[in-house]
C-alpha cells in the first residue's frame, strides 16, 4: 500500500490520515474475511502516482475474495479502476446532494451534467500557463540539509515563483520544507522555539519578510468560530449595524451585535444557539435553544435590520448572498469576495468552524491572505493542498495560488497532484526512492525539463500529461547518473590453472593465487616453504 518507507518504531501520532488508513487497510489483506463492506475515505492521500497501482491492486484483492469496497475518492487513477462510480453534485453545499451520474468511467465521461465526467473526458481541464515566470532572480539556499533521511543536500529555492516539491512518498519533501525551511523562517521572523531540522545554514532570508504556513487544520476549535470571524468580515458588519438609525437611537455599540459578549446575545444559551444536555452513559446531546430558537441573539438585537435583514439572518446567508447584500460596503466586500474567488460562495457566513472540511478550512485561510495587502515578499507553504478537492476545486485553488505569485510572493507546494505540478514555474524533485533510498535531489527545473529526466519518477508521469512536452534544453539540472564500479578478472596466459584478480598497486602488482585443482598442490604453500628455507 505504498508504506515501505515507514520505520516500525514510528509513533502513530506522526502518521498522516492517509498513512493511518492504509496501515489499517494492510491489516485486512491477510485476514481472509469475506462478505465485509470496507469504507475508505480518500486512501490515496499522500500517494505518488508511482504507488497508485499498488493501492488499487490491494483494493481489488479485497474485492476479489468476496468483499465490497466503497471508496470516497478524487484520484483519477482510482476512479478509472472502479467497477462502479456514483457522482454527486452538481455543486457544493446546498447546491449539491443529487446523484448526477453513475456507472463505469465511460458512463461518467459521457454524462453532460457531470463535472467529474467533463474532466475525465477532457472536455474541461486545468490549463497550463502559456509561459513560466522568471521570478525575482533571488534565492533561498538551504545548505547541508540532513534532517531525517536527507543526504546532506544543497537546495536553491527561487523566489517570486510557484515552486513545487515533488517525489515519491517518504522521499524527504516534508523534512526539507516543514522541518527545516518553515521552522527556520518561523524562528527568524516570529522567534519560534521549534528547532529546525539538521542543516548547515539557510541563506537569502533578507529577501523575505514573512512566512505563512497554510495547512488544513481547523480555523477554530469551537463552534463560535466561523468564516465571518476568521476572515475579519464580522467586525465591519457589526459596525455597520451599529450605525443604523434605530441602533444609534438606542445607543447600541458594535459589541451589542456580538454573540460572544453580554448585551445583545441570548443569555439562555450564551450566544451559542444551542444547549448541551449531558447524558450519563451516552455522548452529550445538543438541542436548539428554546429561547432564541437558534438565532443566538435576544429580541432587542434582532430588531435592528440592514436592508430588511437582521444580524442573525446575515449569519445564516451564503457568502454569495451576503455579497449581494453588502455590495456597496467595501470593508465587507473585500473580505467576502475572496471567499467567492476560492470557490466557497456556497458556505454559510456563520457556519461553525468545527463543521468545515480540511480543504474548506484551507481555502478560508487562503482567502484571508488574499484579502490582506501584499508585501510581495511573503513565502506561502502548502503541504498537499489538493487533499479532499475535486477537479473543479483544484482549478479554483490554482487560480488563487497564481494570484498570490503574481503579486510578487513565493508559493511552495508539497504535492503529488499532476494538475498542480504542471502549473509550477520550478520543480524540486526528491528521491529517487523512499526512506533510506531517498533524500537526494534527483532533478530541478521547469515541468518540461523534469519530464525529460529518466531517473525522475515524477518526470515519467509528467511526460504523459497532455500539453507537457519533455525538453532537455529547458531550464533545469539533473543529478548525474551513478556508474557502478565493476571488478575486472584477469586469467594469466602462462598458467591456465591459475585465476587471479589484479590491480595496480604503486609500481608492483599484487596477485592472489588459487590452488590448482588438477595437481592437488597449493602454490601458496610452496612459497611459504621457500621463505622458511631462506630464513
Amino acid at each position: 500500500v505504498g508504506l515501505e518507507y515507514l520505520s516500525l518504531d514510528r509513533t502513530a501520532s506522526t502518521l498522516s490520515g492517509g498513512e493511518g488508513q492504509r496501515i489499517r487497510l494492510a491489516t485486512q489483506i491477510g485476514s481472509g474475511l469475506m462478505g465485509v463492506l470496507y469504507v475508505c475515505d480518500e486512501p490515496s492521500i499522500g500517494l505518488h502516482p508511482l504507488d497508485d497501482h499498488r493501492l488499487i491492486a490491494t483494493l481489488k484483492r479485497l474485492r476479489d475474495v468476496g468483499n465490497t469496497v466503497l471508496v470516497v475518492e478524487h484520484d483519477e487513477a482510482v476512479m478509472r479502476a472502479s467497477d462502479h462510480i456514483i457522482d454527486l453534485g452538481p455543486g457544493a453545499g446546498e447546491h449539491g446532494g443529487h446523484i448526477i451520474a453513475q456507472g463505469d468511467a465511460a458512463a461518467i465521461e459521457a454524462s453532460e451534467a457531470s463535472l467529474t465526467g467533463a474532466y475525465l473526458s477532457g472536455r474541461k481541464k486545468i490549463p497550463i500557463p502559456e509561459k513560466r515566470r522568471k521570478g525575482s532572480k533571488s534565492f533561498i539556499e538551504i545548505r547541508g540539509a540532513a534532517a531525517n533521511n536527507l543526504k546532506d543536500i544543497d537546495v536553491k529555492i527561487p523566489l517570486g515563483k510557484l515552486v513545487c516539491i515533488t517525489g515519491v512518498s517518504g522521499s524527504g519533501k516534508s523534512s526539507l520544507i516543514n522541518e527545516i525551511l518553515q521552522k527556520k523562517l518561523a524562528q527568524t521572523f516570529y522567534r519560534s522555539k521549534d528547532r529546525p531540522g539538521k542543516h548547515e545554514e539557510v541563506l537569502g532570508l533578507e529577501h523575505v519578510d514573512k512566512v505563512v504556513n497554510i495547512d488544513q487544520s481547523a480555523i477554530g476549535r469551537t463552534p463560535r468560530s466561523n468564516p465571518a470571524t476568521y476572515t475579519g468580515a464580522y467586525t465591519p458588519i457589526r459596525e455597520l449595524f451599529a450605525t443604523m438609525p434605530e441602533a444609534r437611537a438606542r445607543g447600541y455599540k458594535p459589541g451589542r451585535f456580538s454573540f460572544n459578549v453580554k448585551g445583545g446575545r441570548c443569555e439562555s444559551c450564551s450566544g451559542a444557539g444551542y444547549v448541551q444536555i449531558s447524558m450519563q452513559f451516552l455522548p452529550d446531546v445538543t438541542v436548539p435553544c428554546e429561547i432564541c430558537d437558534g438565532a443566538r441573539y435576544n429580541r432587542e438585537a434582532l430588531e435592528i435590520k440592514f436592508k430588511g435583514s437582521s444580524i442573525a439572518e446575515v449569519l445564516d446567508m451564503t457568502i454569495t448572498e451576503a455579497c449581494e447584500l453588502f455590495e456597496n460596503i467595501p470593508p465587507v466586500m473585500n473580505r467576502l469576495r475572496t471567499l467567492v474567488d476560492v470557490g466557497l460562495g456556497y458556505m454559510r457566513l456563520g457556519q461553525p468552524a468545527t463543521t468545515l472540511s480540511g480543504g474548506e478550512a484551507q481555502r478560508v485561510k487562503l482567502a484571508t491572505e488574499l484579502s490582506k495587502r501584499s508585501t510581495g515578499q511573503t513565502i506561502y507553504i502548502l503541504d498537499e493542498p489538493t487533499t479532499g478537492l475535486s477537479f473543479e476545486d483544484c482549478a479554483a485553488l490554482m487560480r488563487v495560488l497564481h494570484r498570490l505569485v503574481d503579486a510578487g510572493n513565493t508559493v511552495i507546494l508539497i504535492e503529488h497532484h499532476l494538475d498542480l505540478i504542471k502549473n509550477a514555474d520550478w520543480i524540486l524533485d526528491l528521491g529517487p526512492g523512499a526512506g533510506e533510498r531517498g533524500g537526494e535531489l534527483v532533478a530541478q527545473g521547469t515541468p518540461e525539463f523534469i519530464a525529460s529526466v529518466d531517473a525522475s519518477h515524477t518526470g515519467t508521469y509528467l511526460a504523459e500529461v497532455p500539453g507537457i512536452y519533455a525538453d532537455k534544453k529547458a531550464p533545469g539540472s539533473a543529478r548525474p547518473a551513478r556508474k557502478r564500479k565493476q571488478a575486472v578478472t584477469k586469467i594469466p596466459e602462462a598458467s591456465p590453472s591459475l585465476a587471479g584478480l589484479s590491480r595496480p598497486n604503486g609500481r608492483n602488482r599484487t596477485r592472489t593465487l588459487a590452488p590448482d585443482p588438477t595437481s592437488g598442490r597449493d602454490p601458496r604453500r610452496r612459497r611459504r616453504r621457500r621463505r622458511r628455507v631462506a630464513g
